[in-house]
């Protein structure tokens, strides 16, 4: 590890998450590629290096529907790294069924929100300790408009649809809650809707066809790299612009609520 920016990007062995990859591996940084998988994860470290100069590519594996490994890999990744300049939570999931973890949750809003929270925390004192200082938060433009605390509280209730959407504002309010708890450290928080793009996630939840894979990447770049927004922070970005999300994302009430059950949800492993 020499003096380049360091990124993190979680969920990069499928879909967006993988274009994502390919773009950064070109790109003069050292990249910290995430997978539920190991076997998946060393394939595209191989992939990768074979395809660009840049050697500067480590894996970490963590199956975001167990918090020990998640915690675990945050461990790891302090030990193993002195900062991240660029942390991007883009692994997500969507289940048509109603799971619950090990951990006691509802897997979707677990692995679409708790898990990123987690690793995000851990790994707040190395962002702050960076140049770039940036959070990038993959949500969808199929967020919710209302949330129901209490399910929250109970490790949520709901199943499809309905657990995608609300799992995808959890994100937005920890999005805003946590960009201004940060705001005077300089470390700037944002999250982005990718597009509809043509990924396993859009197929299982809406049975659609999307857009390449290459757009999802290239909104996720802009709101990671973009010096035109790099003193924005608690924005929802979709196409490149900051838009208004629901108009509960702004409650503060709400934020605040839903972090200190987070926190309580976590309290083991922080």
């Amino acid at each position: 590890m020499g003096t380049n920016k360091t990124v993190l990007l979680t969920g990069a062995t499928d879909g967006i998450g993988l274009q994502t990859a390919k773009e950064l591996s070109k790109k003069h940084y050292d990249l910290i590629i995430h997978g539920r998988n190991a076997e998946k994860v060393n394939t595209l470290i191989r992939e990768l290096k074979r395809n660009t100069d840049e050697n500067h590519i480590y894996g970490v594996v963590a199956d975001f529907s167990n918090l020990t490994e998640v915690s675990d890999m945050a461990d790891d990744i302090n030990k193993r790294h002195k900062k991240i300049d660029i942390l991007i939570n883009n692994a997500g999931t969507y289940s048509s069924d109603f799971k619950t973890t090990k951990d006691g949750f509802e897997i979707t809003y677990q692995v679409n929100h708790l898990a990123p929270v987690l690793l995000t925390l851990k790994l707040l004192d190395k962002v702050k300790r960076s140049d770039r200082k940036r959070i990038v938060n993959v949500v969808s433009m199929a967020h919710a408009s209302d949330i129901n605390l209490e399910k929250i509280k109970n490790g949520g209730k709901h199943s499809g649809y309905e657990a995608y959407s609300i799992s995808k504002l959890c994100s937005i309010l920890f999005t805003k809650k946590l960009a201004a708890i940060n705001r005077s450290d300089g470390v700037t928080v944002n999250c982005l809707h990718p597009g509809v793009i043509n990924t396993k996630i859009l197929k299982k939840g809406w049975g659609a066809f999307g857009a390449d894979v290459k757009k999802g990447a290239d909104n996720i770049l802009y709101v990671a790299e973009s010096d035109d927004i790099k003193n924005v922070s608690g924005a929802y970005f979709m196409d490149k612009k900051a838009i208004a999300p629901a108009q509960i994302a702004f409650n503060e009430e709400i934020q605040d609520e839903l972090w200190k059950i987070n926190l309580v949800q976590l309290k083991n492993f922080l």
